[in-house]
This record gives C-alpha cells, structure tokens and sequence, in this order.
C-alpha cells in the first residue's frame, strides 16, 4: 500500500492483514506492524510527548497489539481499535513518569561511579591489556589454558574440555584455581571483578 494514502484509507487493508494474521499469516502480520507504525507514531507524539516516551509508547502499544490481537473483531474497523490501544498505553506512559519523576532528581554526575576522577585508576590500570597479559602468563599452564577458553573465548565446558583434553570437572577446578589466583595477584578477595 501506499506510504501517502492516509490512515482512514488503509483501514480495510490493516483489518484485512489483521484478520489473516489471526488466522495464522505471519506475512500479513508482518505487513500490517510495519505499516501502522507511523500511524502510532503520531497518535503517541500527540499532546508533545518527548522523543523518546514516543517511541517507548509505540513498542509499548506493538506488544499490547501482539498480545491482544485475539479480542479484534474482523467486522470492525480496525483503527479506532488501535487508536484505543495507543490512547491507553501513552496514558500508561504519562502515569508511569509521572510516578517515577516524584522520586527520583536529575544528576548530571550520576553515571560517574565515583565523584573523585582517580578512584577508578587502580583498577582501570591493572585492566590495561599489557597488565593483564602479564597476570596470565603467571598462572601454570592449565589453569591458563582453561581460563582462555572458558571466559575469554567463551567456549562451553564442553567445548573447552574437549579442545584441552581435560575432563569438565577438571576443567572446572582449573578455572577456579585460575580466577583465585589472579584475585590473589591483583590483590582482591571478593571476586567480583573476575568472575
């Protein structure tokens, strides 16, 4: 259909691709998401909605669409239907930052995990890639060979047992004794820049 013909014009087309997308054609169904999705657009733009509560109401109101679609009777038109759709989910979105803009204030460090620029040195340092390398070439050549494979190039235990010749378990003991090494050689304790 024509991108130009305007919303009322298309909505034999939609009901139509609607009523086969119930049926069980995905095409139609297809079809008819990507072409009503301007039409959404502006109906969620309406009243100067942000940019970005547009496009959230617009996925918003496609998943409600792929969710109800069952309750859409073919005899009916189909873009009041949807109207009503978008109309319910930009209240929705209005309610919600409403809700969320009561309690929580708009910080323009707030993406910094410290306030202090140097507090991330240290670790940032020994992340660097010369350090690390130096870190691995440390562990005996198992426990090396198996933290390569698992958590580097992210092979399964499987995968990884069967490259190094080891037995799963052994695979996992290597890995572990690994990460507790470099936890000791980096000088942490709780692991959770490791694992």
């Amino acid at each position: 259909m024509d991108p130009g013909t305007p919303a009322e014009d298309r909505d034999p087309q939609w009901s139509e691709w609607m009523r086969a997308a119930q049926d069980g054609d995905a095409a139609a169904y297809e079809r008819l998401l990507r072409d009503i999705l301007p039409l959404v657009r502006a109906l969620a733009r309406r009243d100067g909605a942000r940019p970005a509560d547009v496009e959230d109401v617009a996925q918003d109101v496609l998943l409600t669409v792929h969710r109800v679609r069952h309750t859409y009777d073919p005899a009916r038109p189909f873009r009041p239907w949807l109207a009503a759709i978008v109309a319910r989910r930009r209240i929705d979105a209005l309610r919600r930052r409403s809700r969320i803009g009561r309690f929580e204030v708009a910080d323009d460090a707030a993406h910094e995990t410290f306030a202090d620029p140097g507090a991330n040195q240290e670790l940032e340092g020994v992340r660097a890639g010369t350090e690390l390398g130096e870190l691995l070439r440390a562990l005996p050549p198992r426990q090396r060979a198996a933290l390569e494979a698992v958590k580097v190039r992210e092979l399964t235990l499987a995968e990884a047992a069967a490259e190094s010749g080891q037995t799963v378990g052994a695979l996992k003991v290597n890995v572990h004794r690994a990460l507790k090494t470099l936890r000791r050689l980096m000088g942490t304790t709780d692991g959770r820049d490791l694992d």
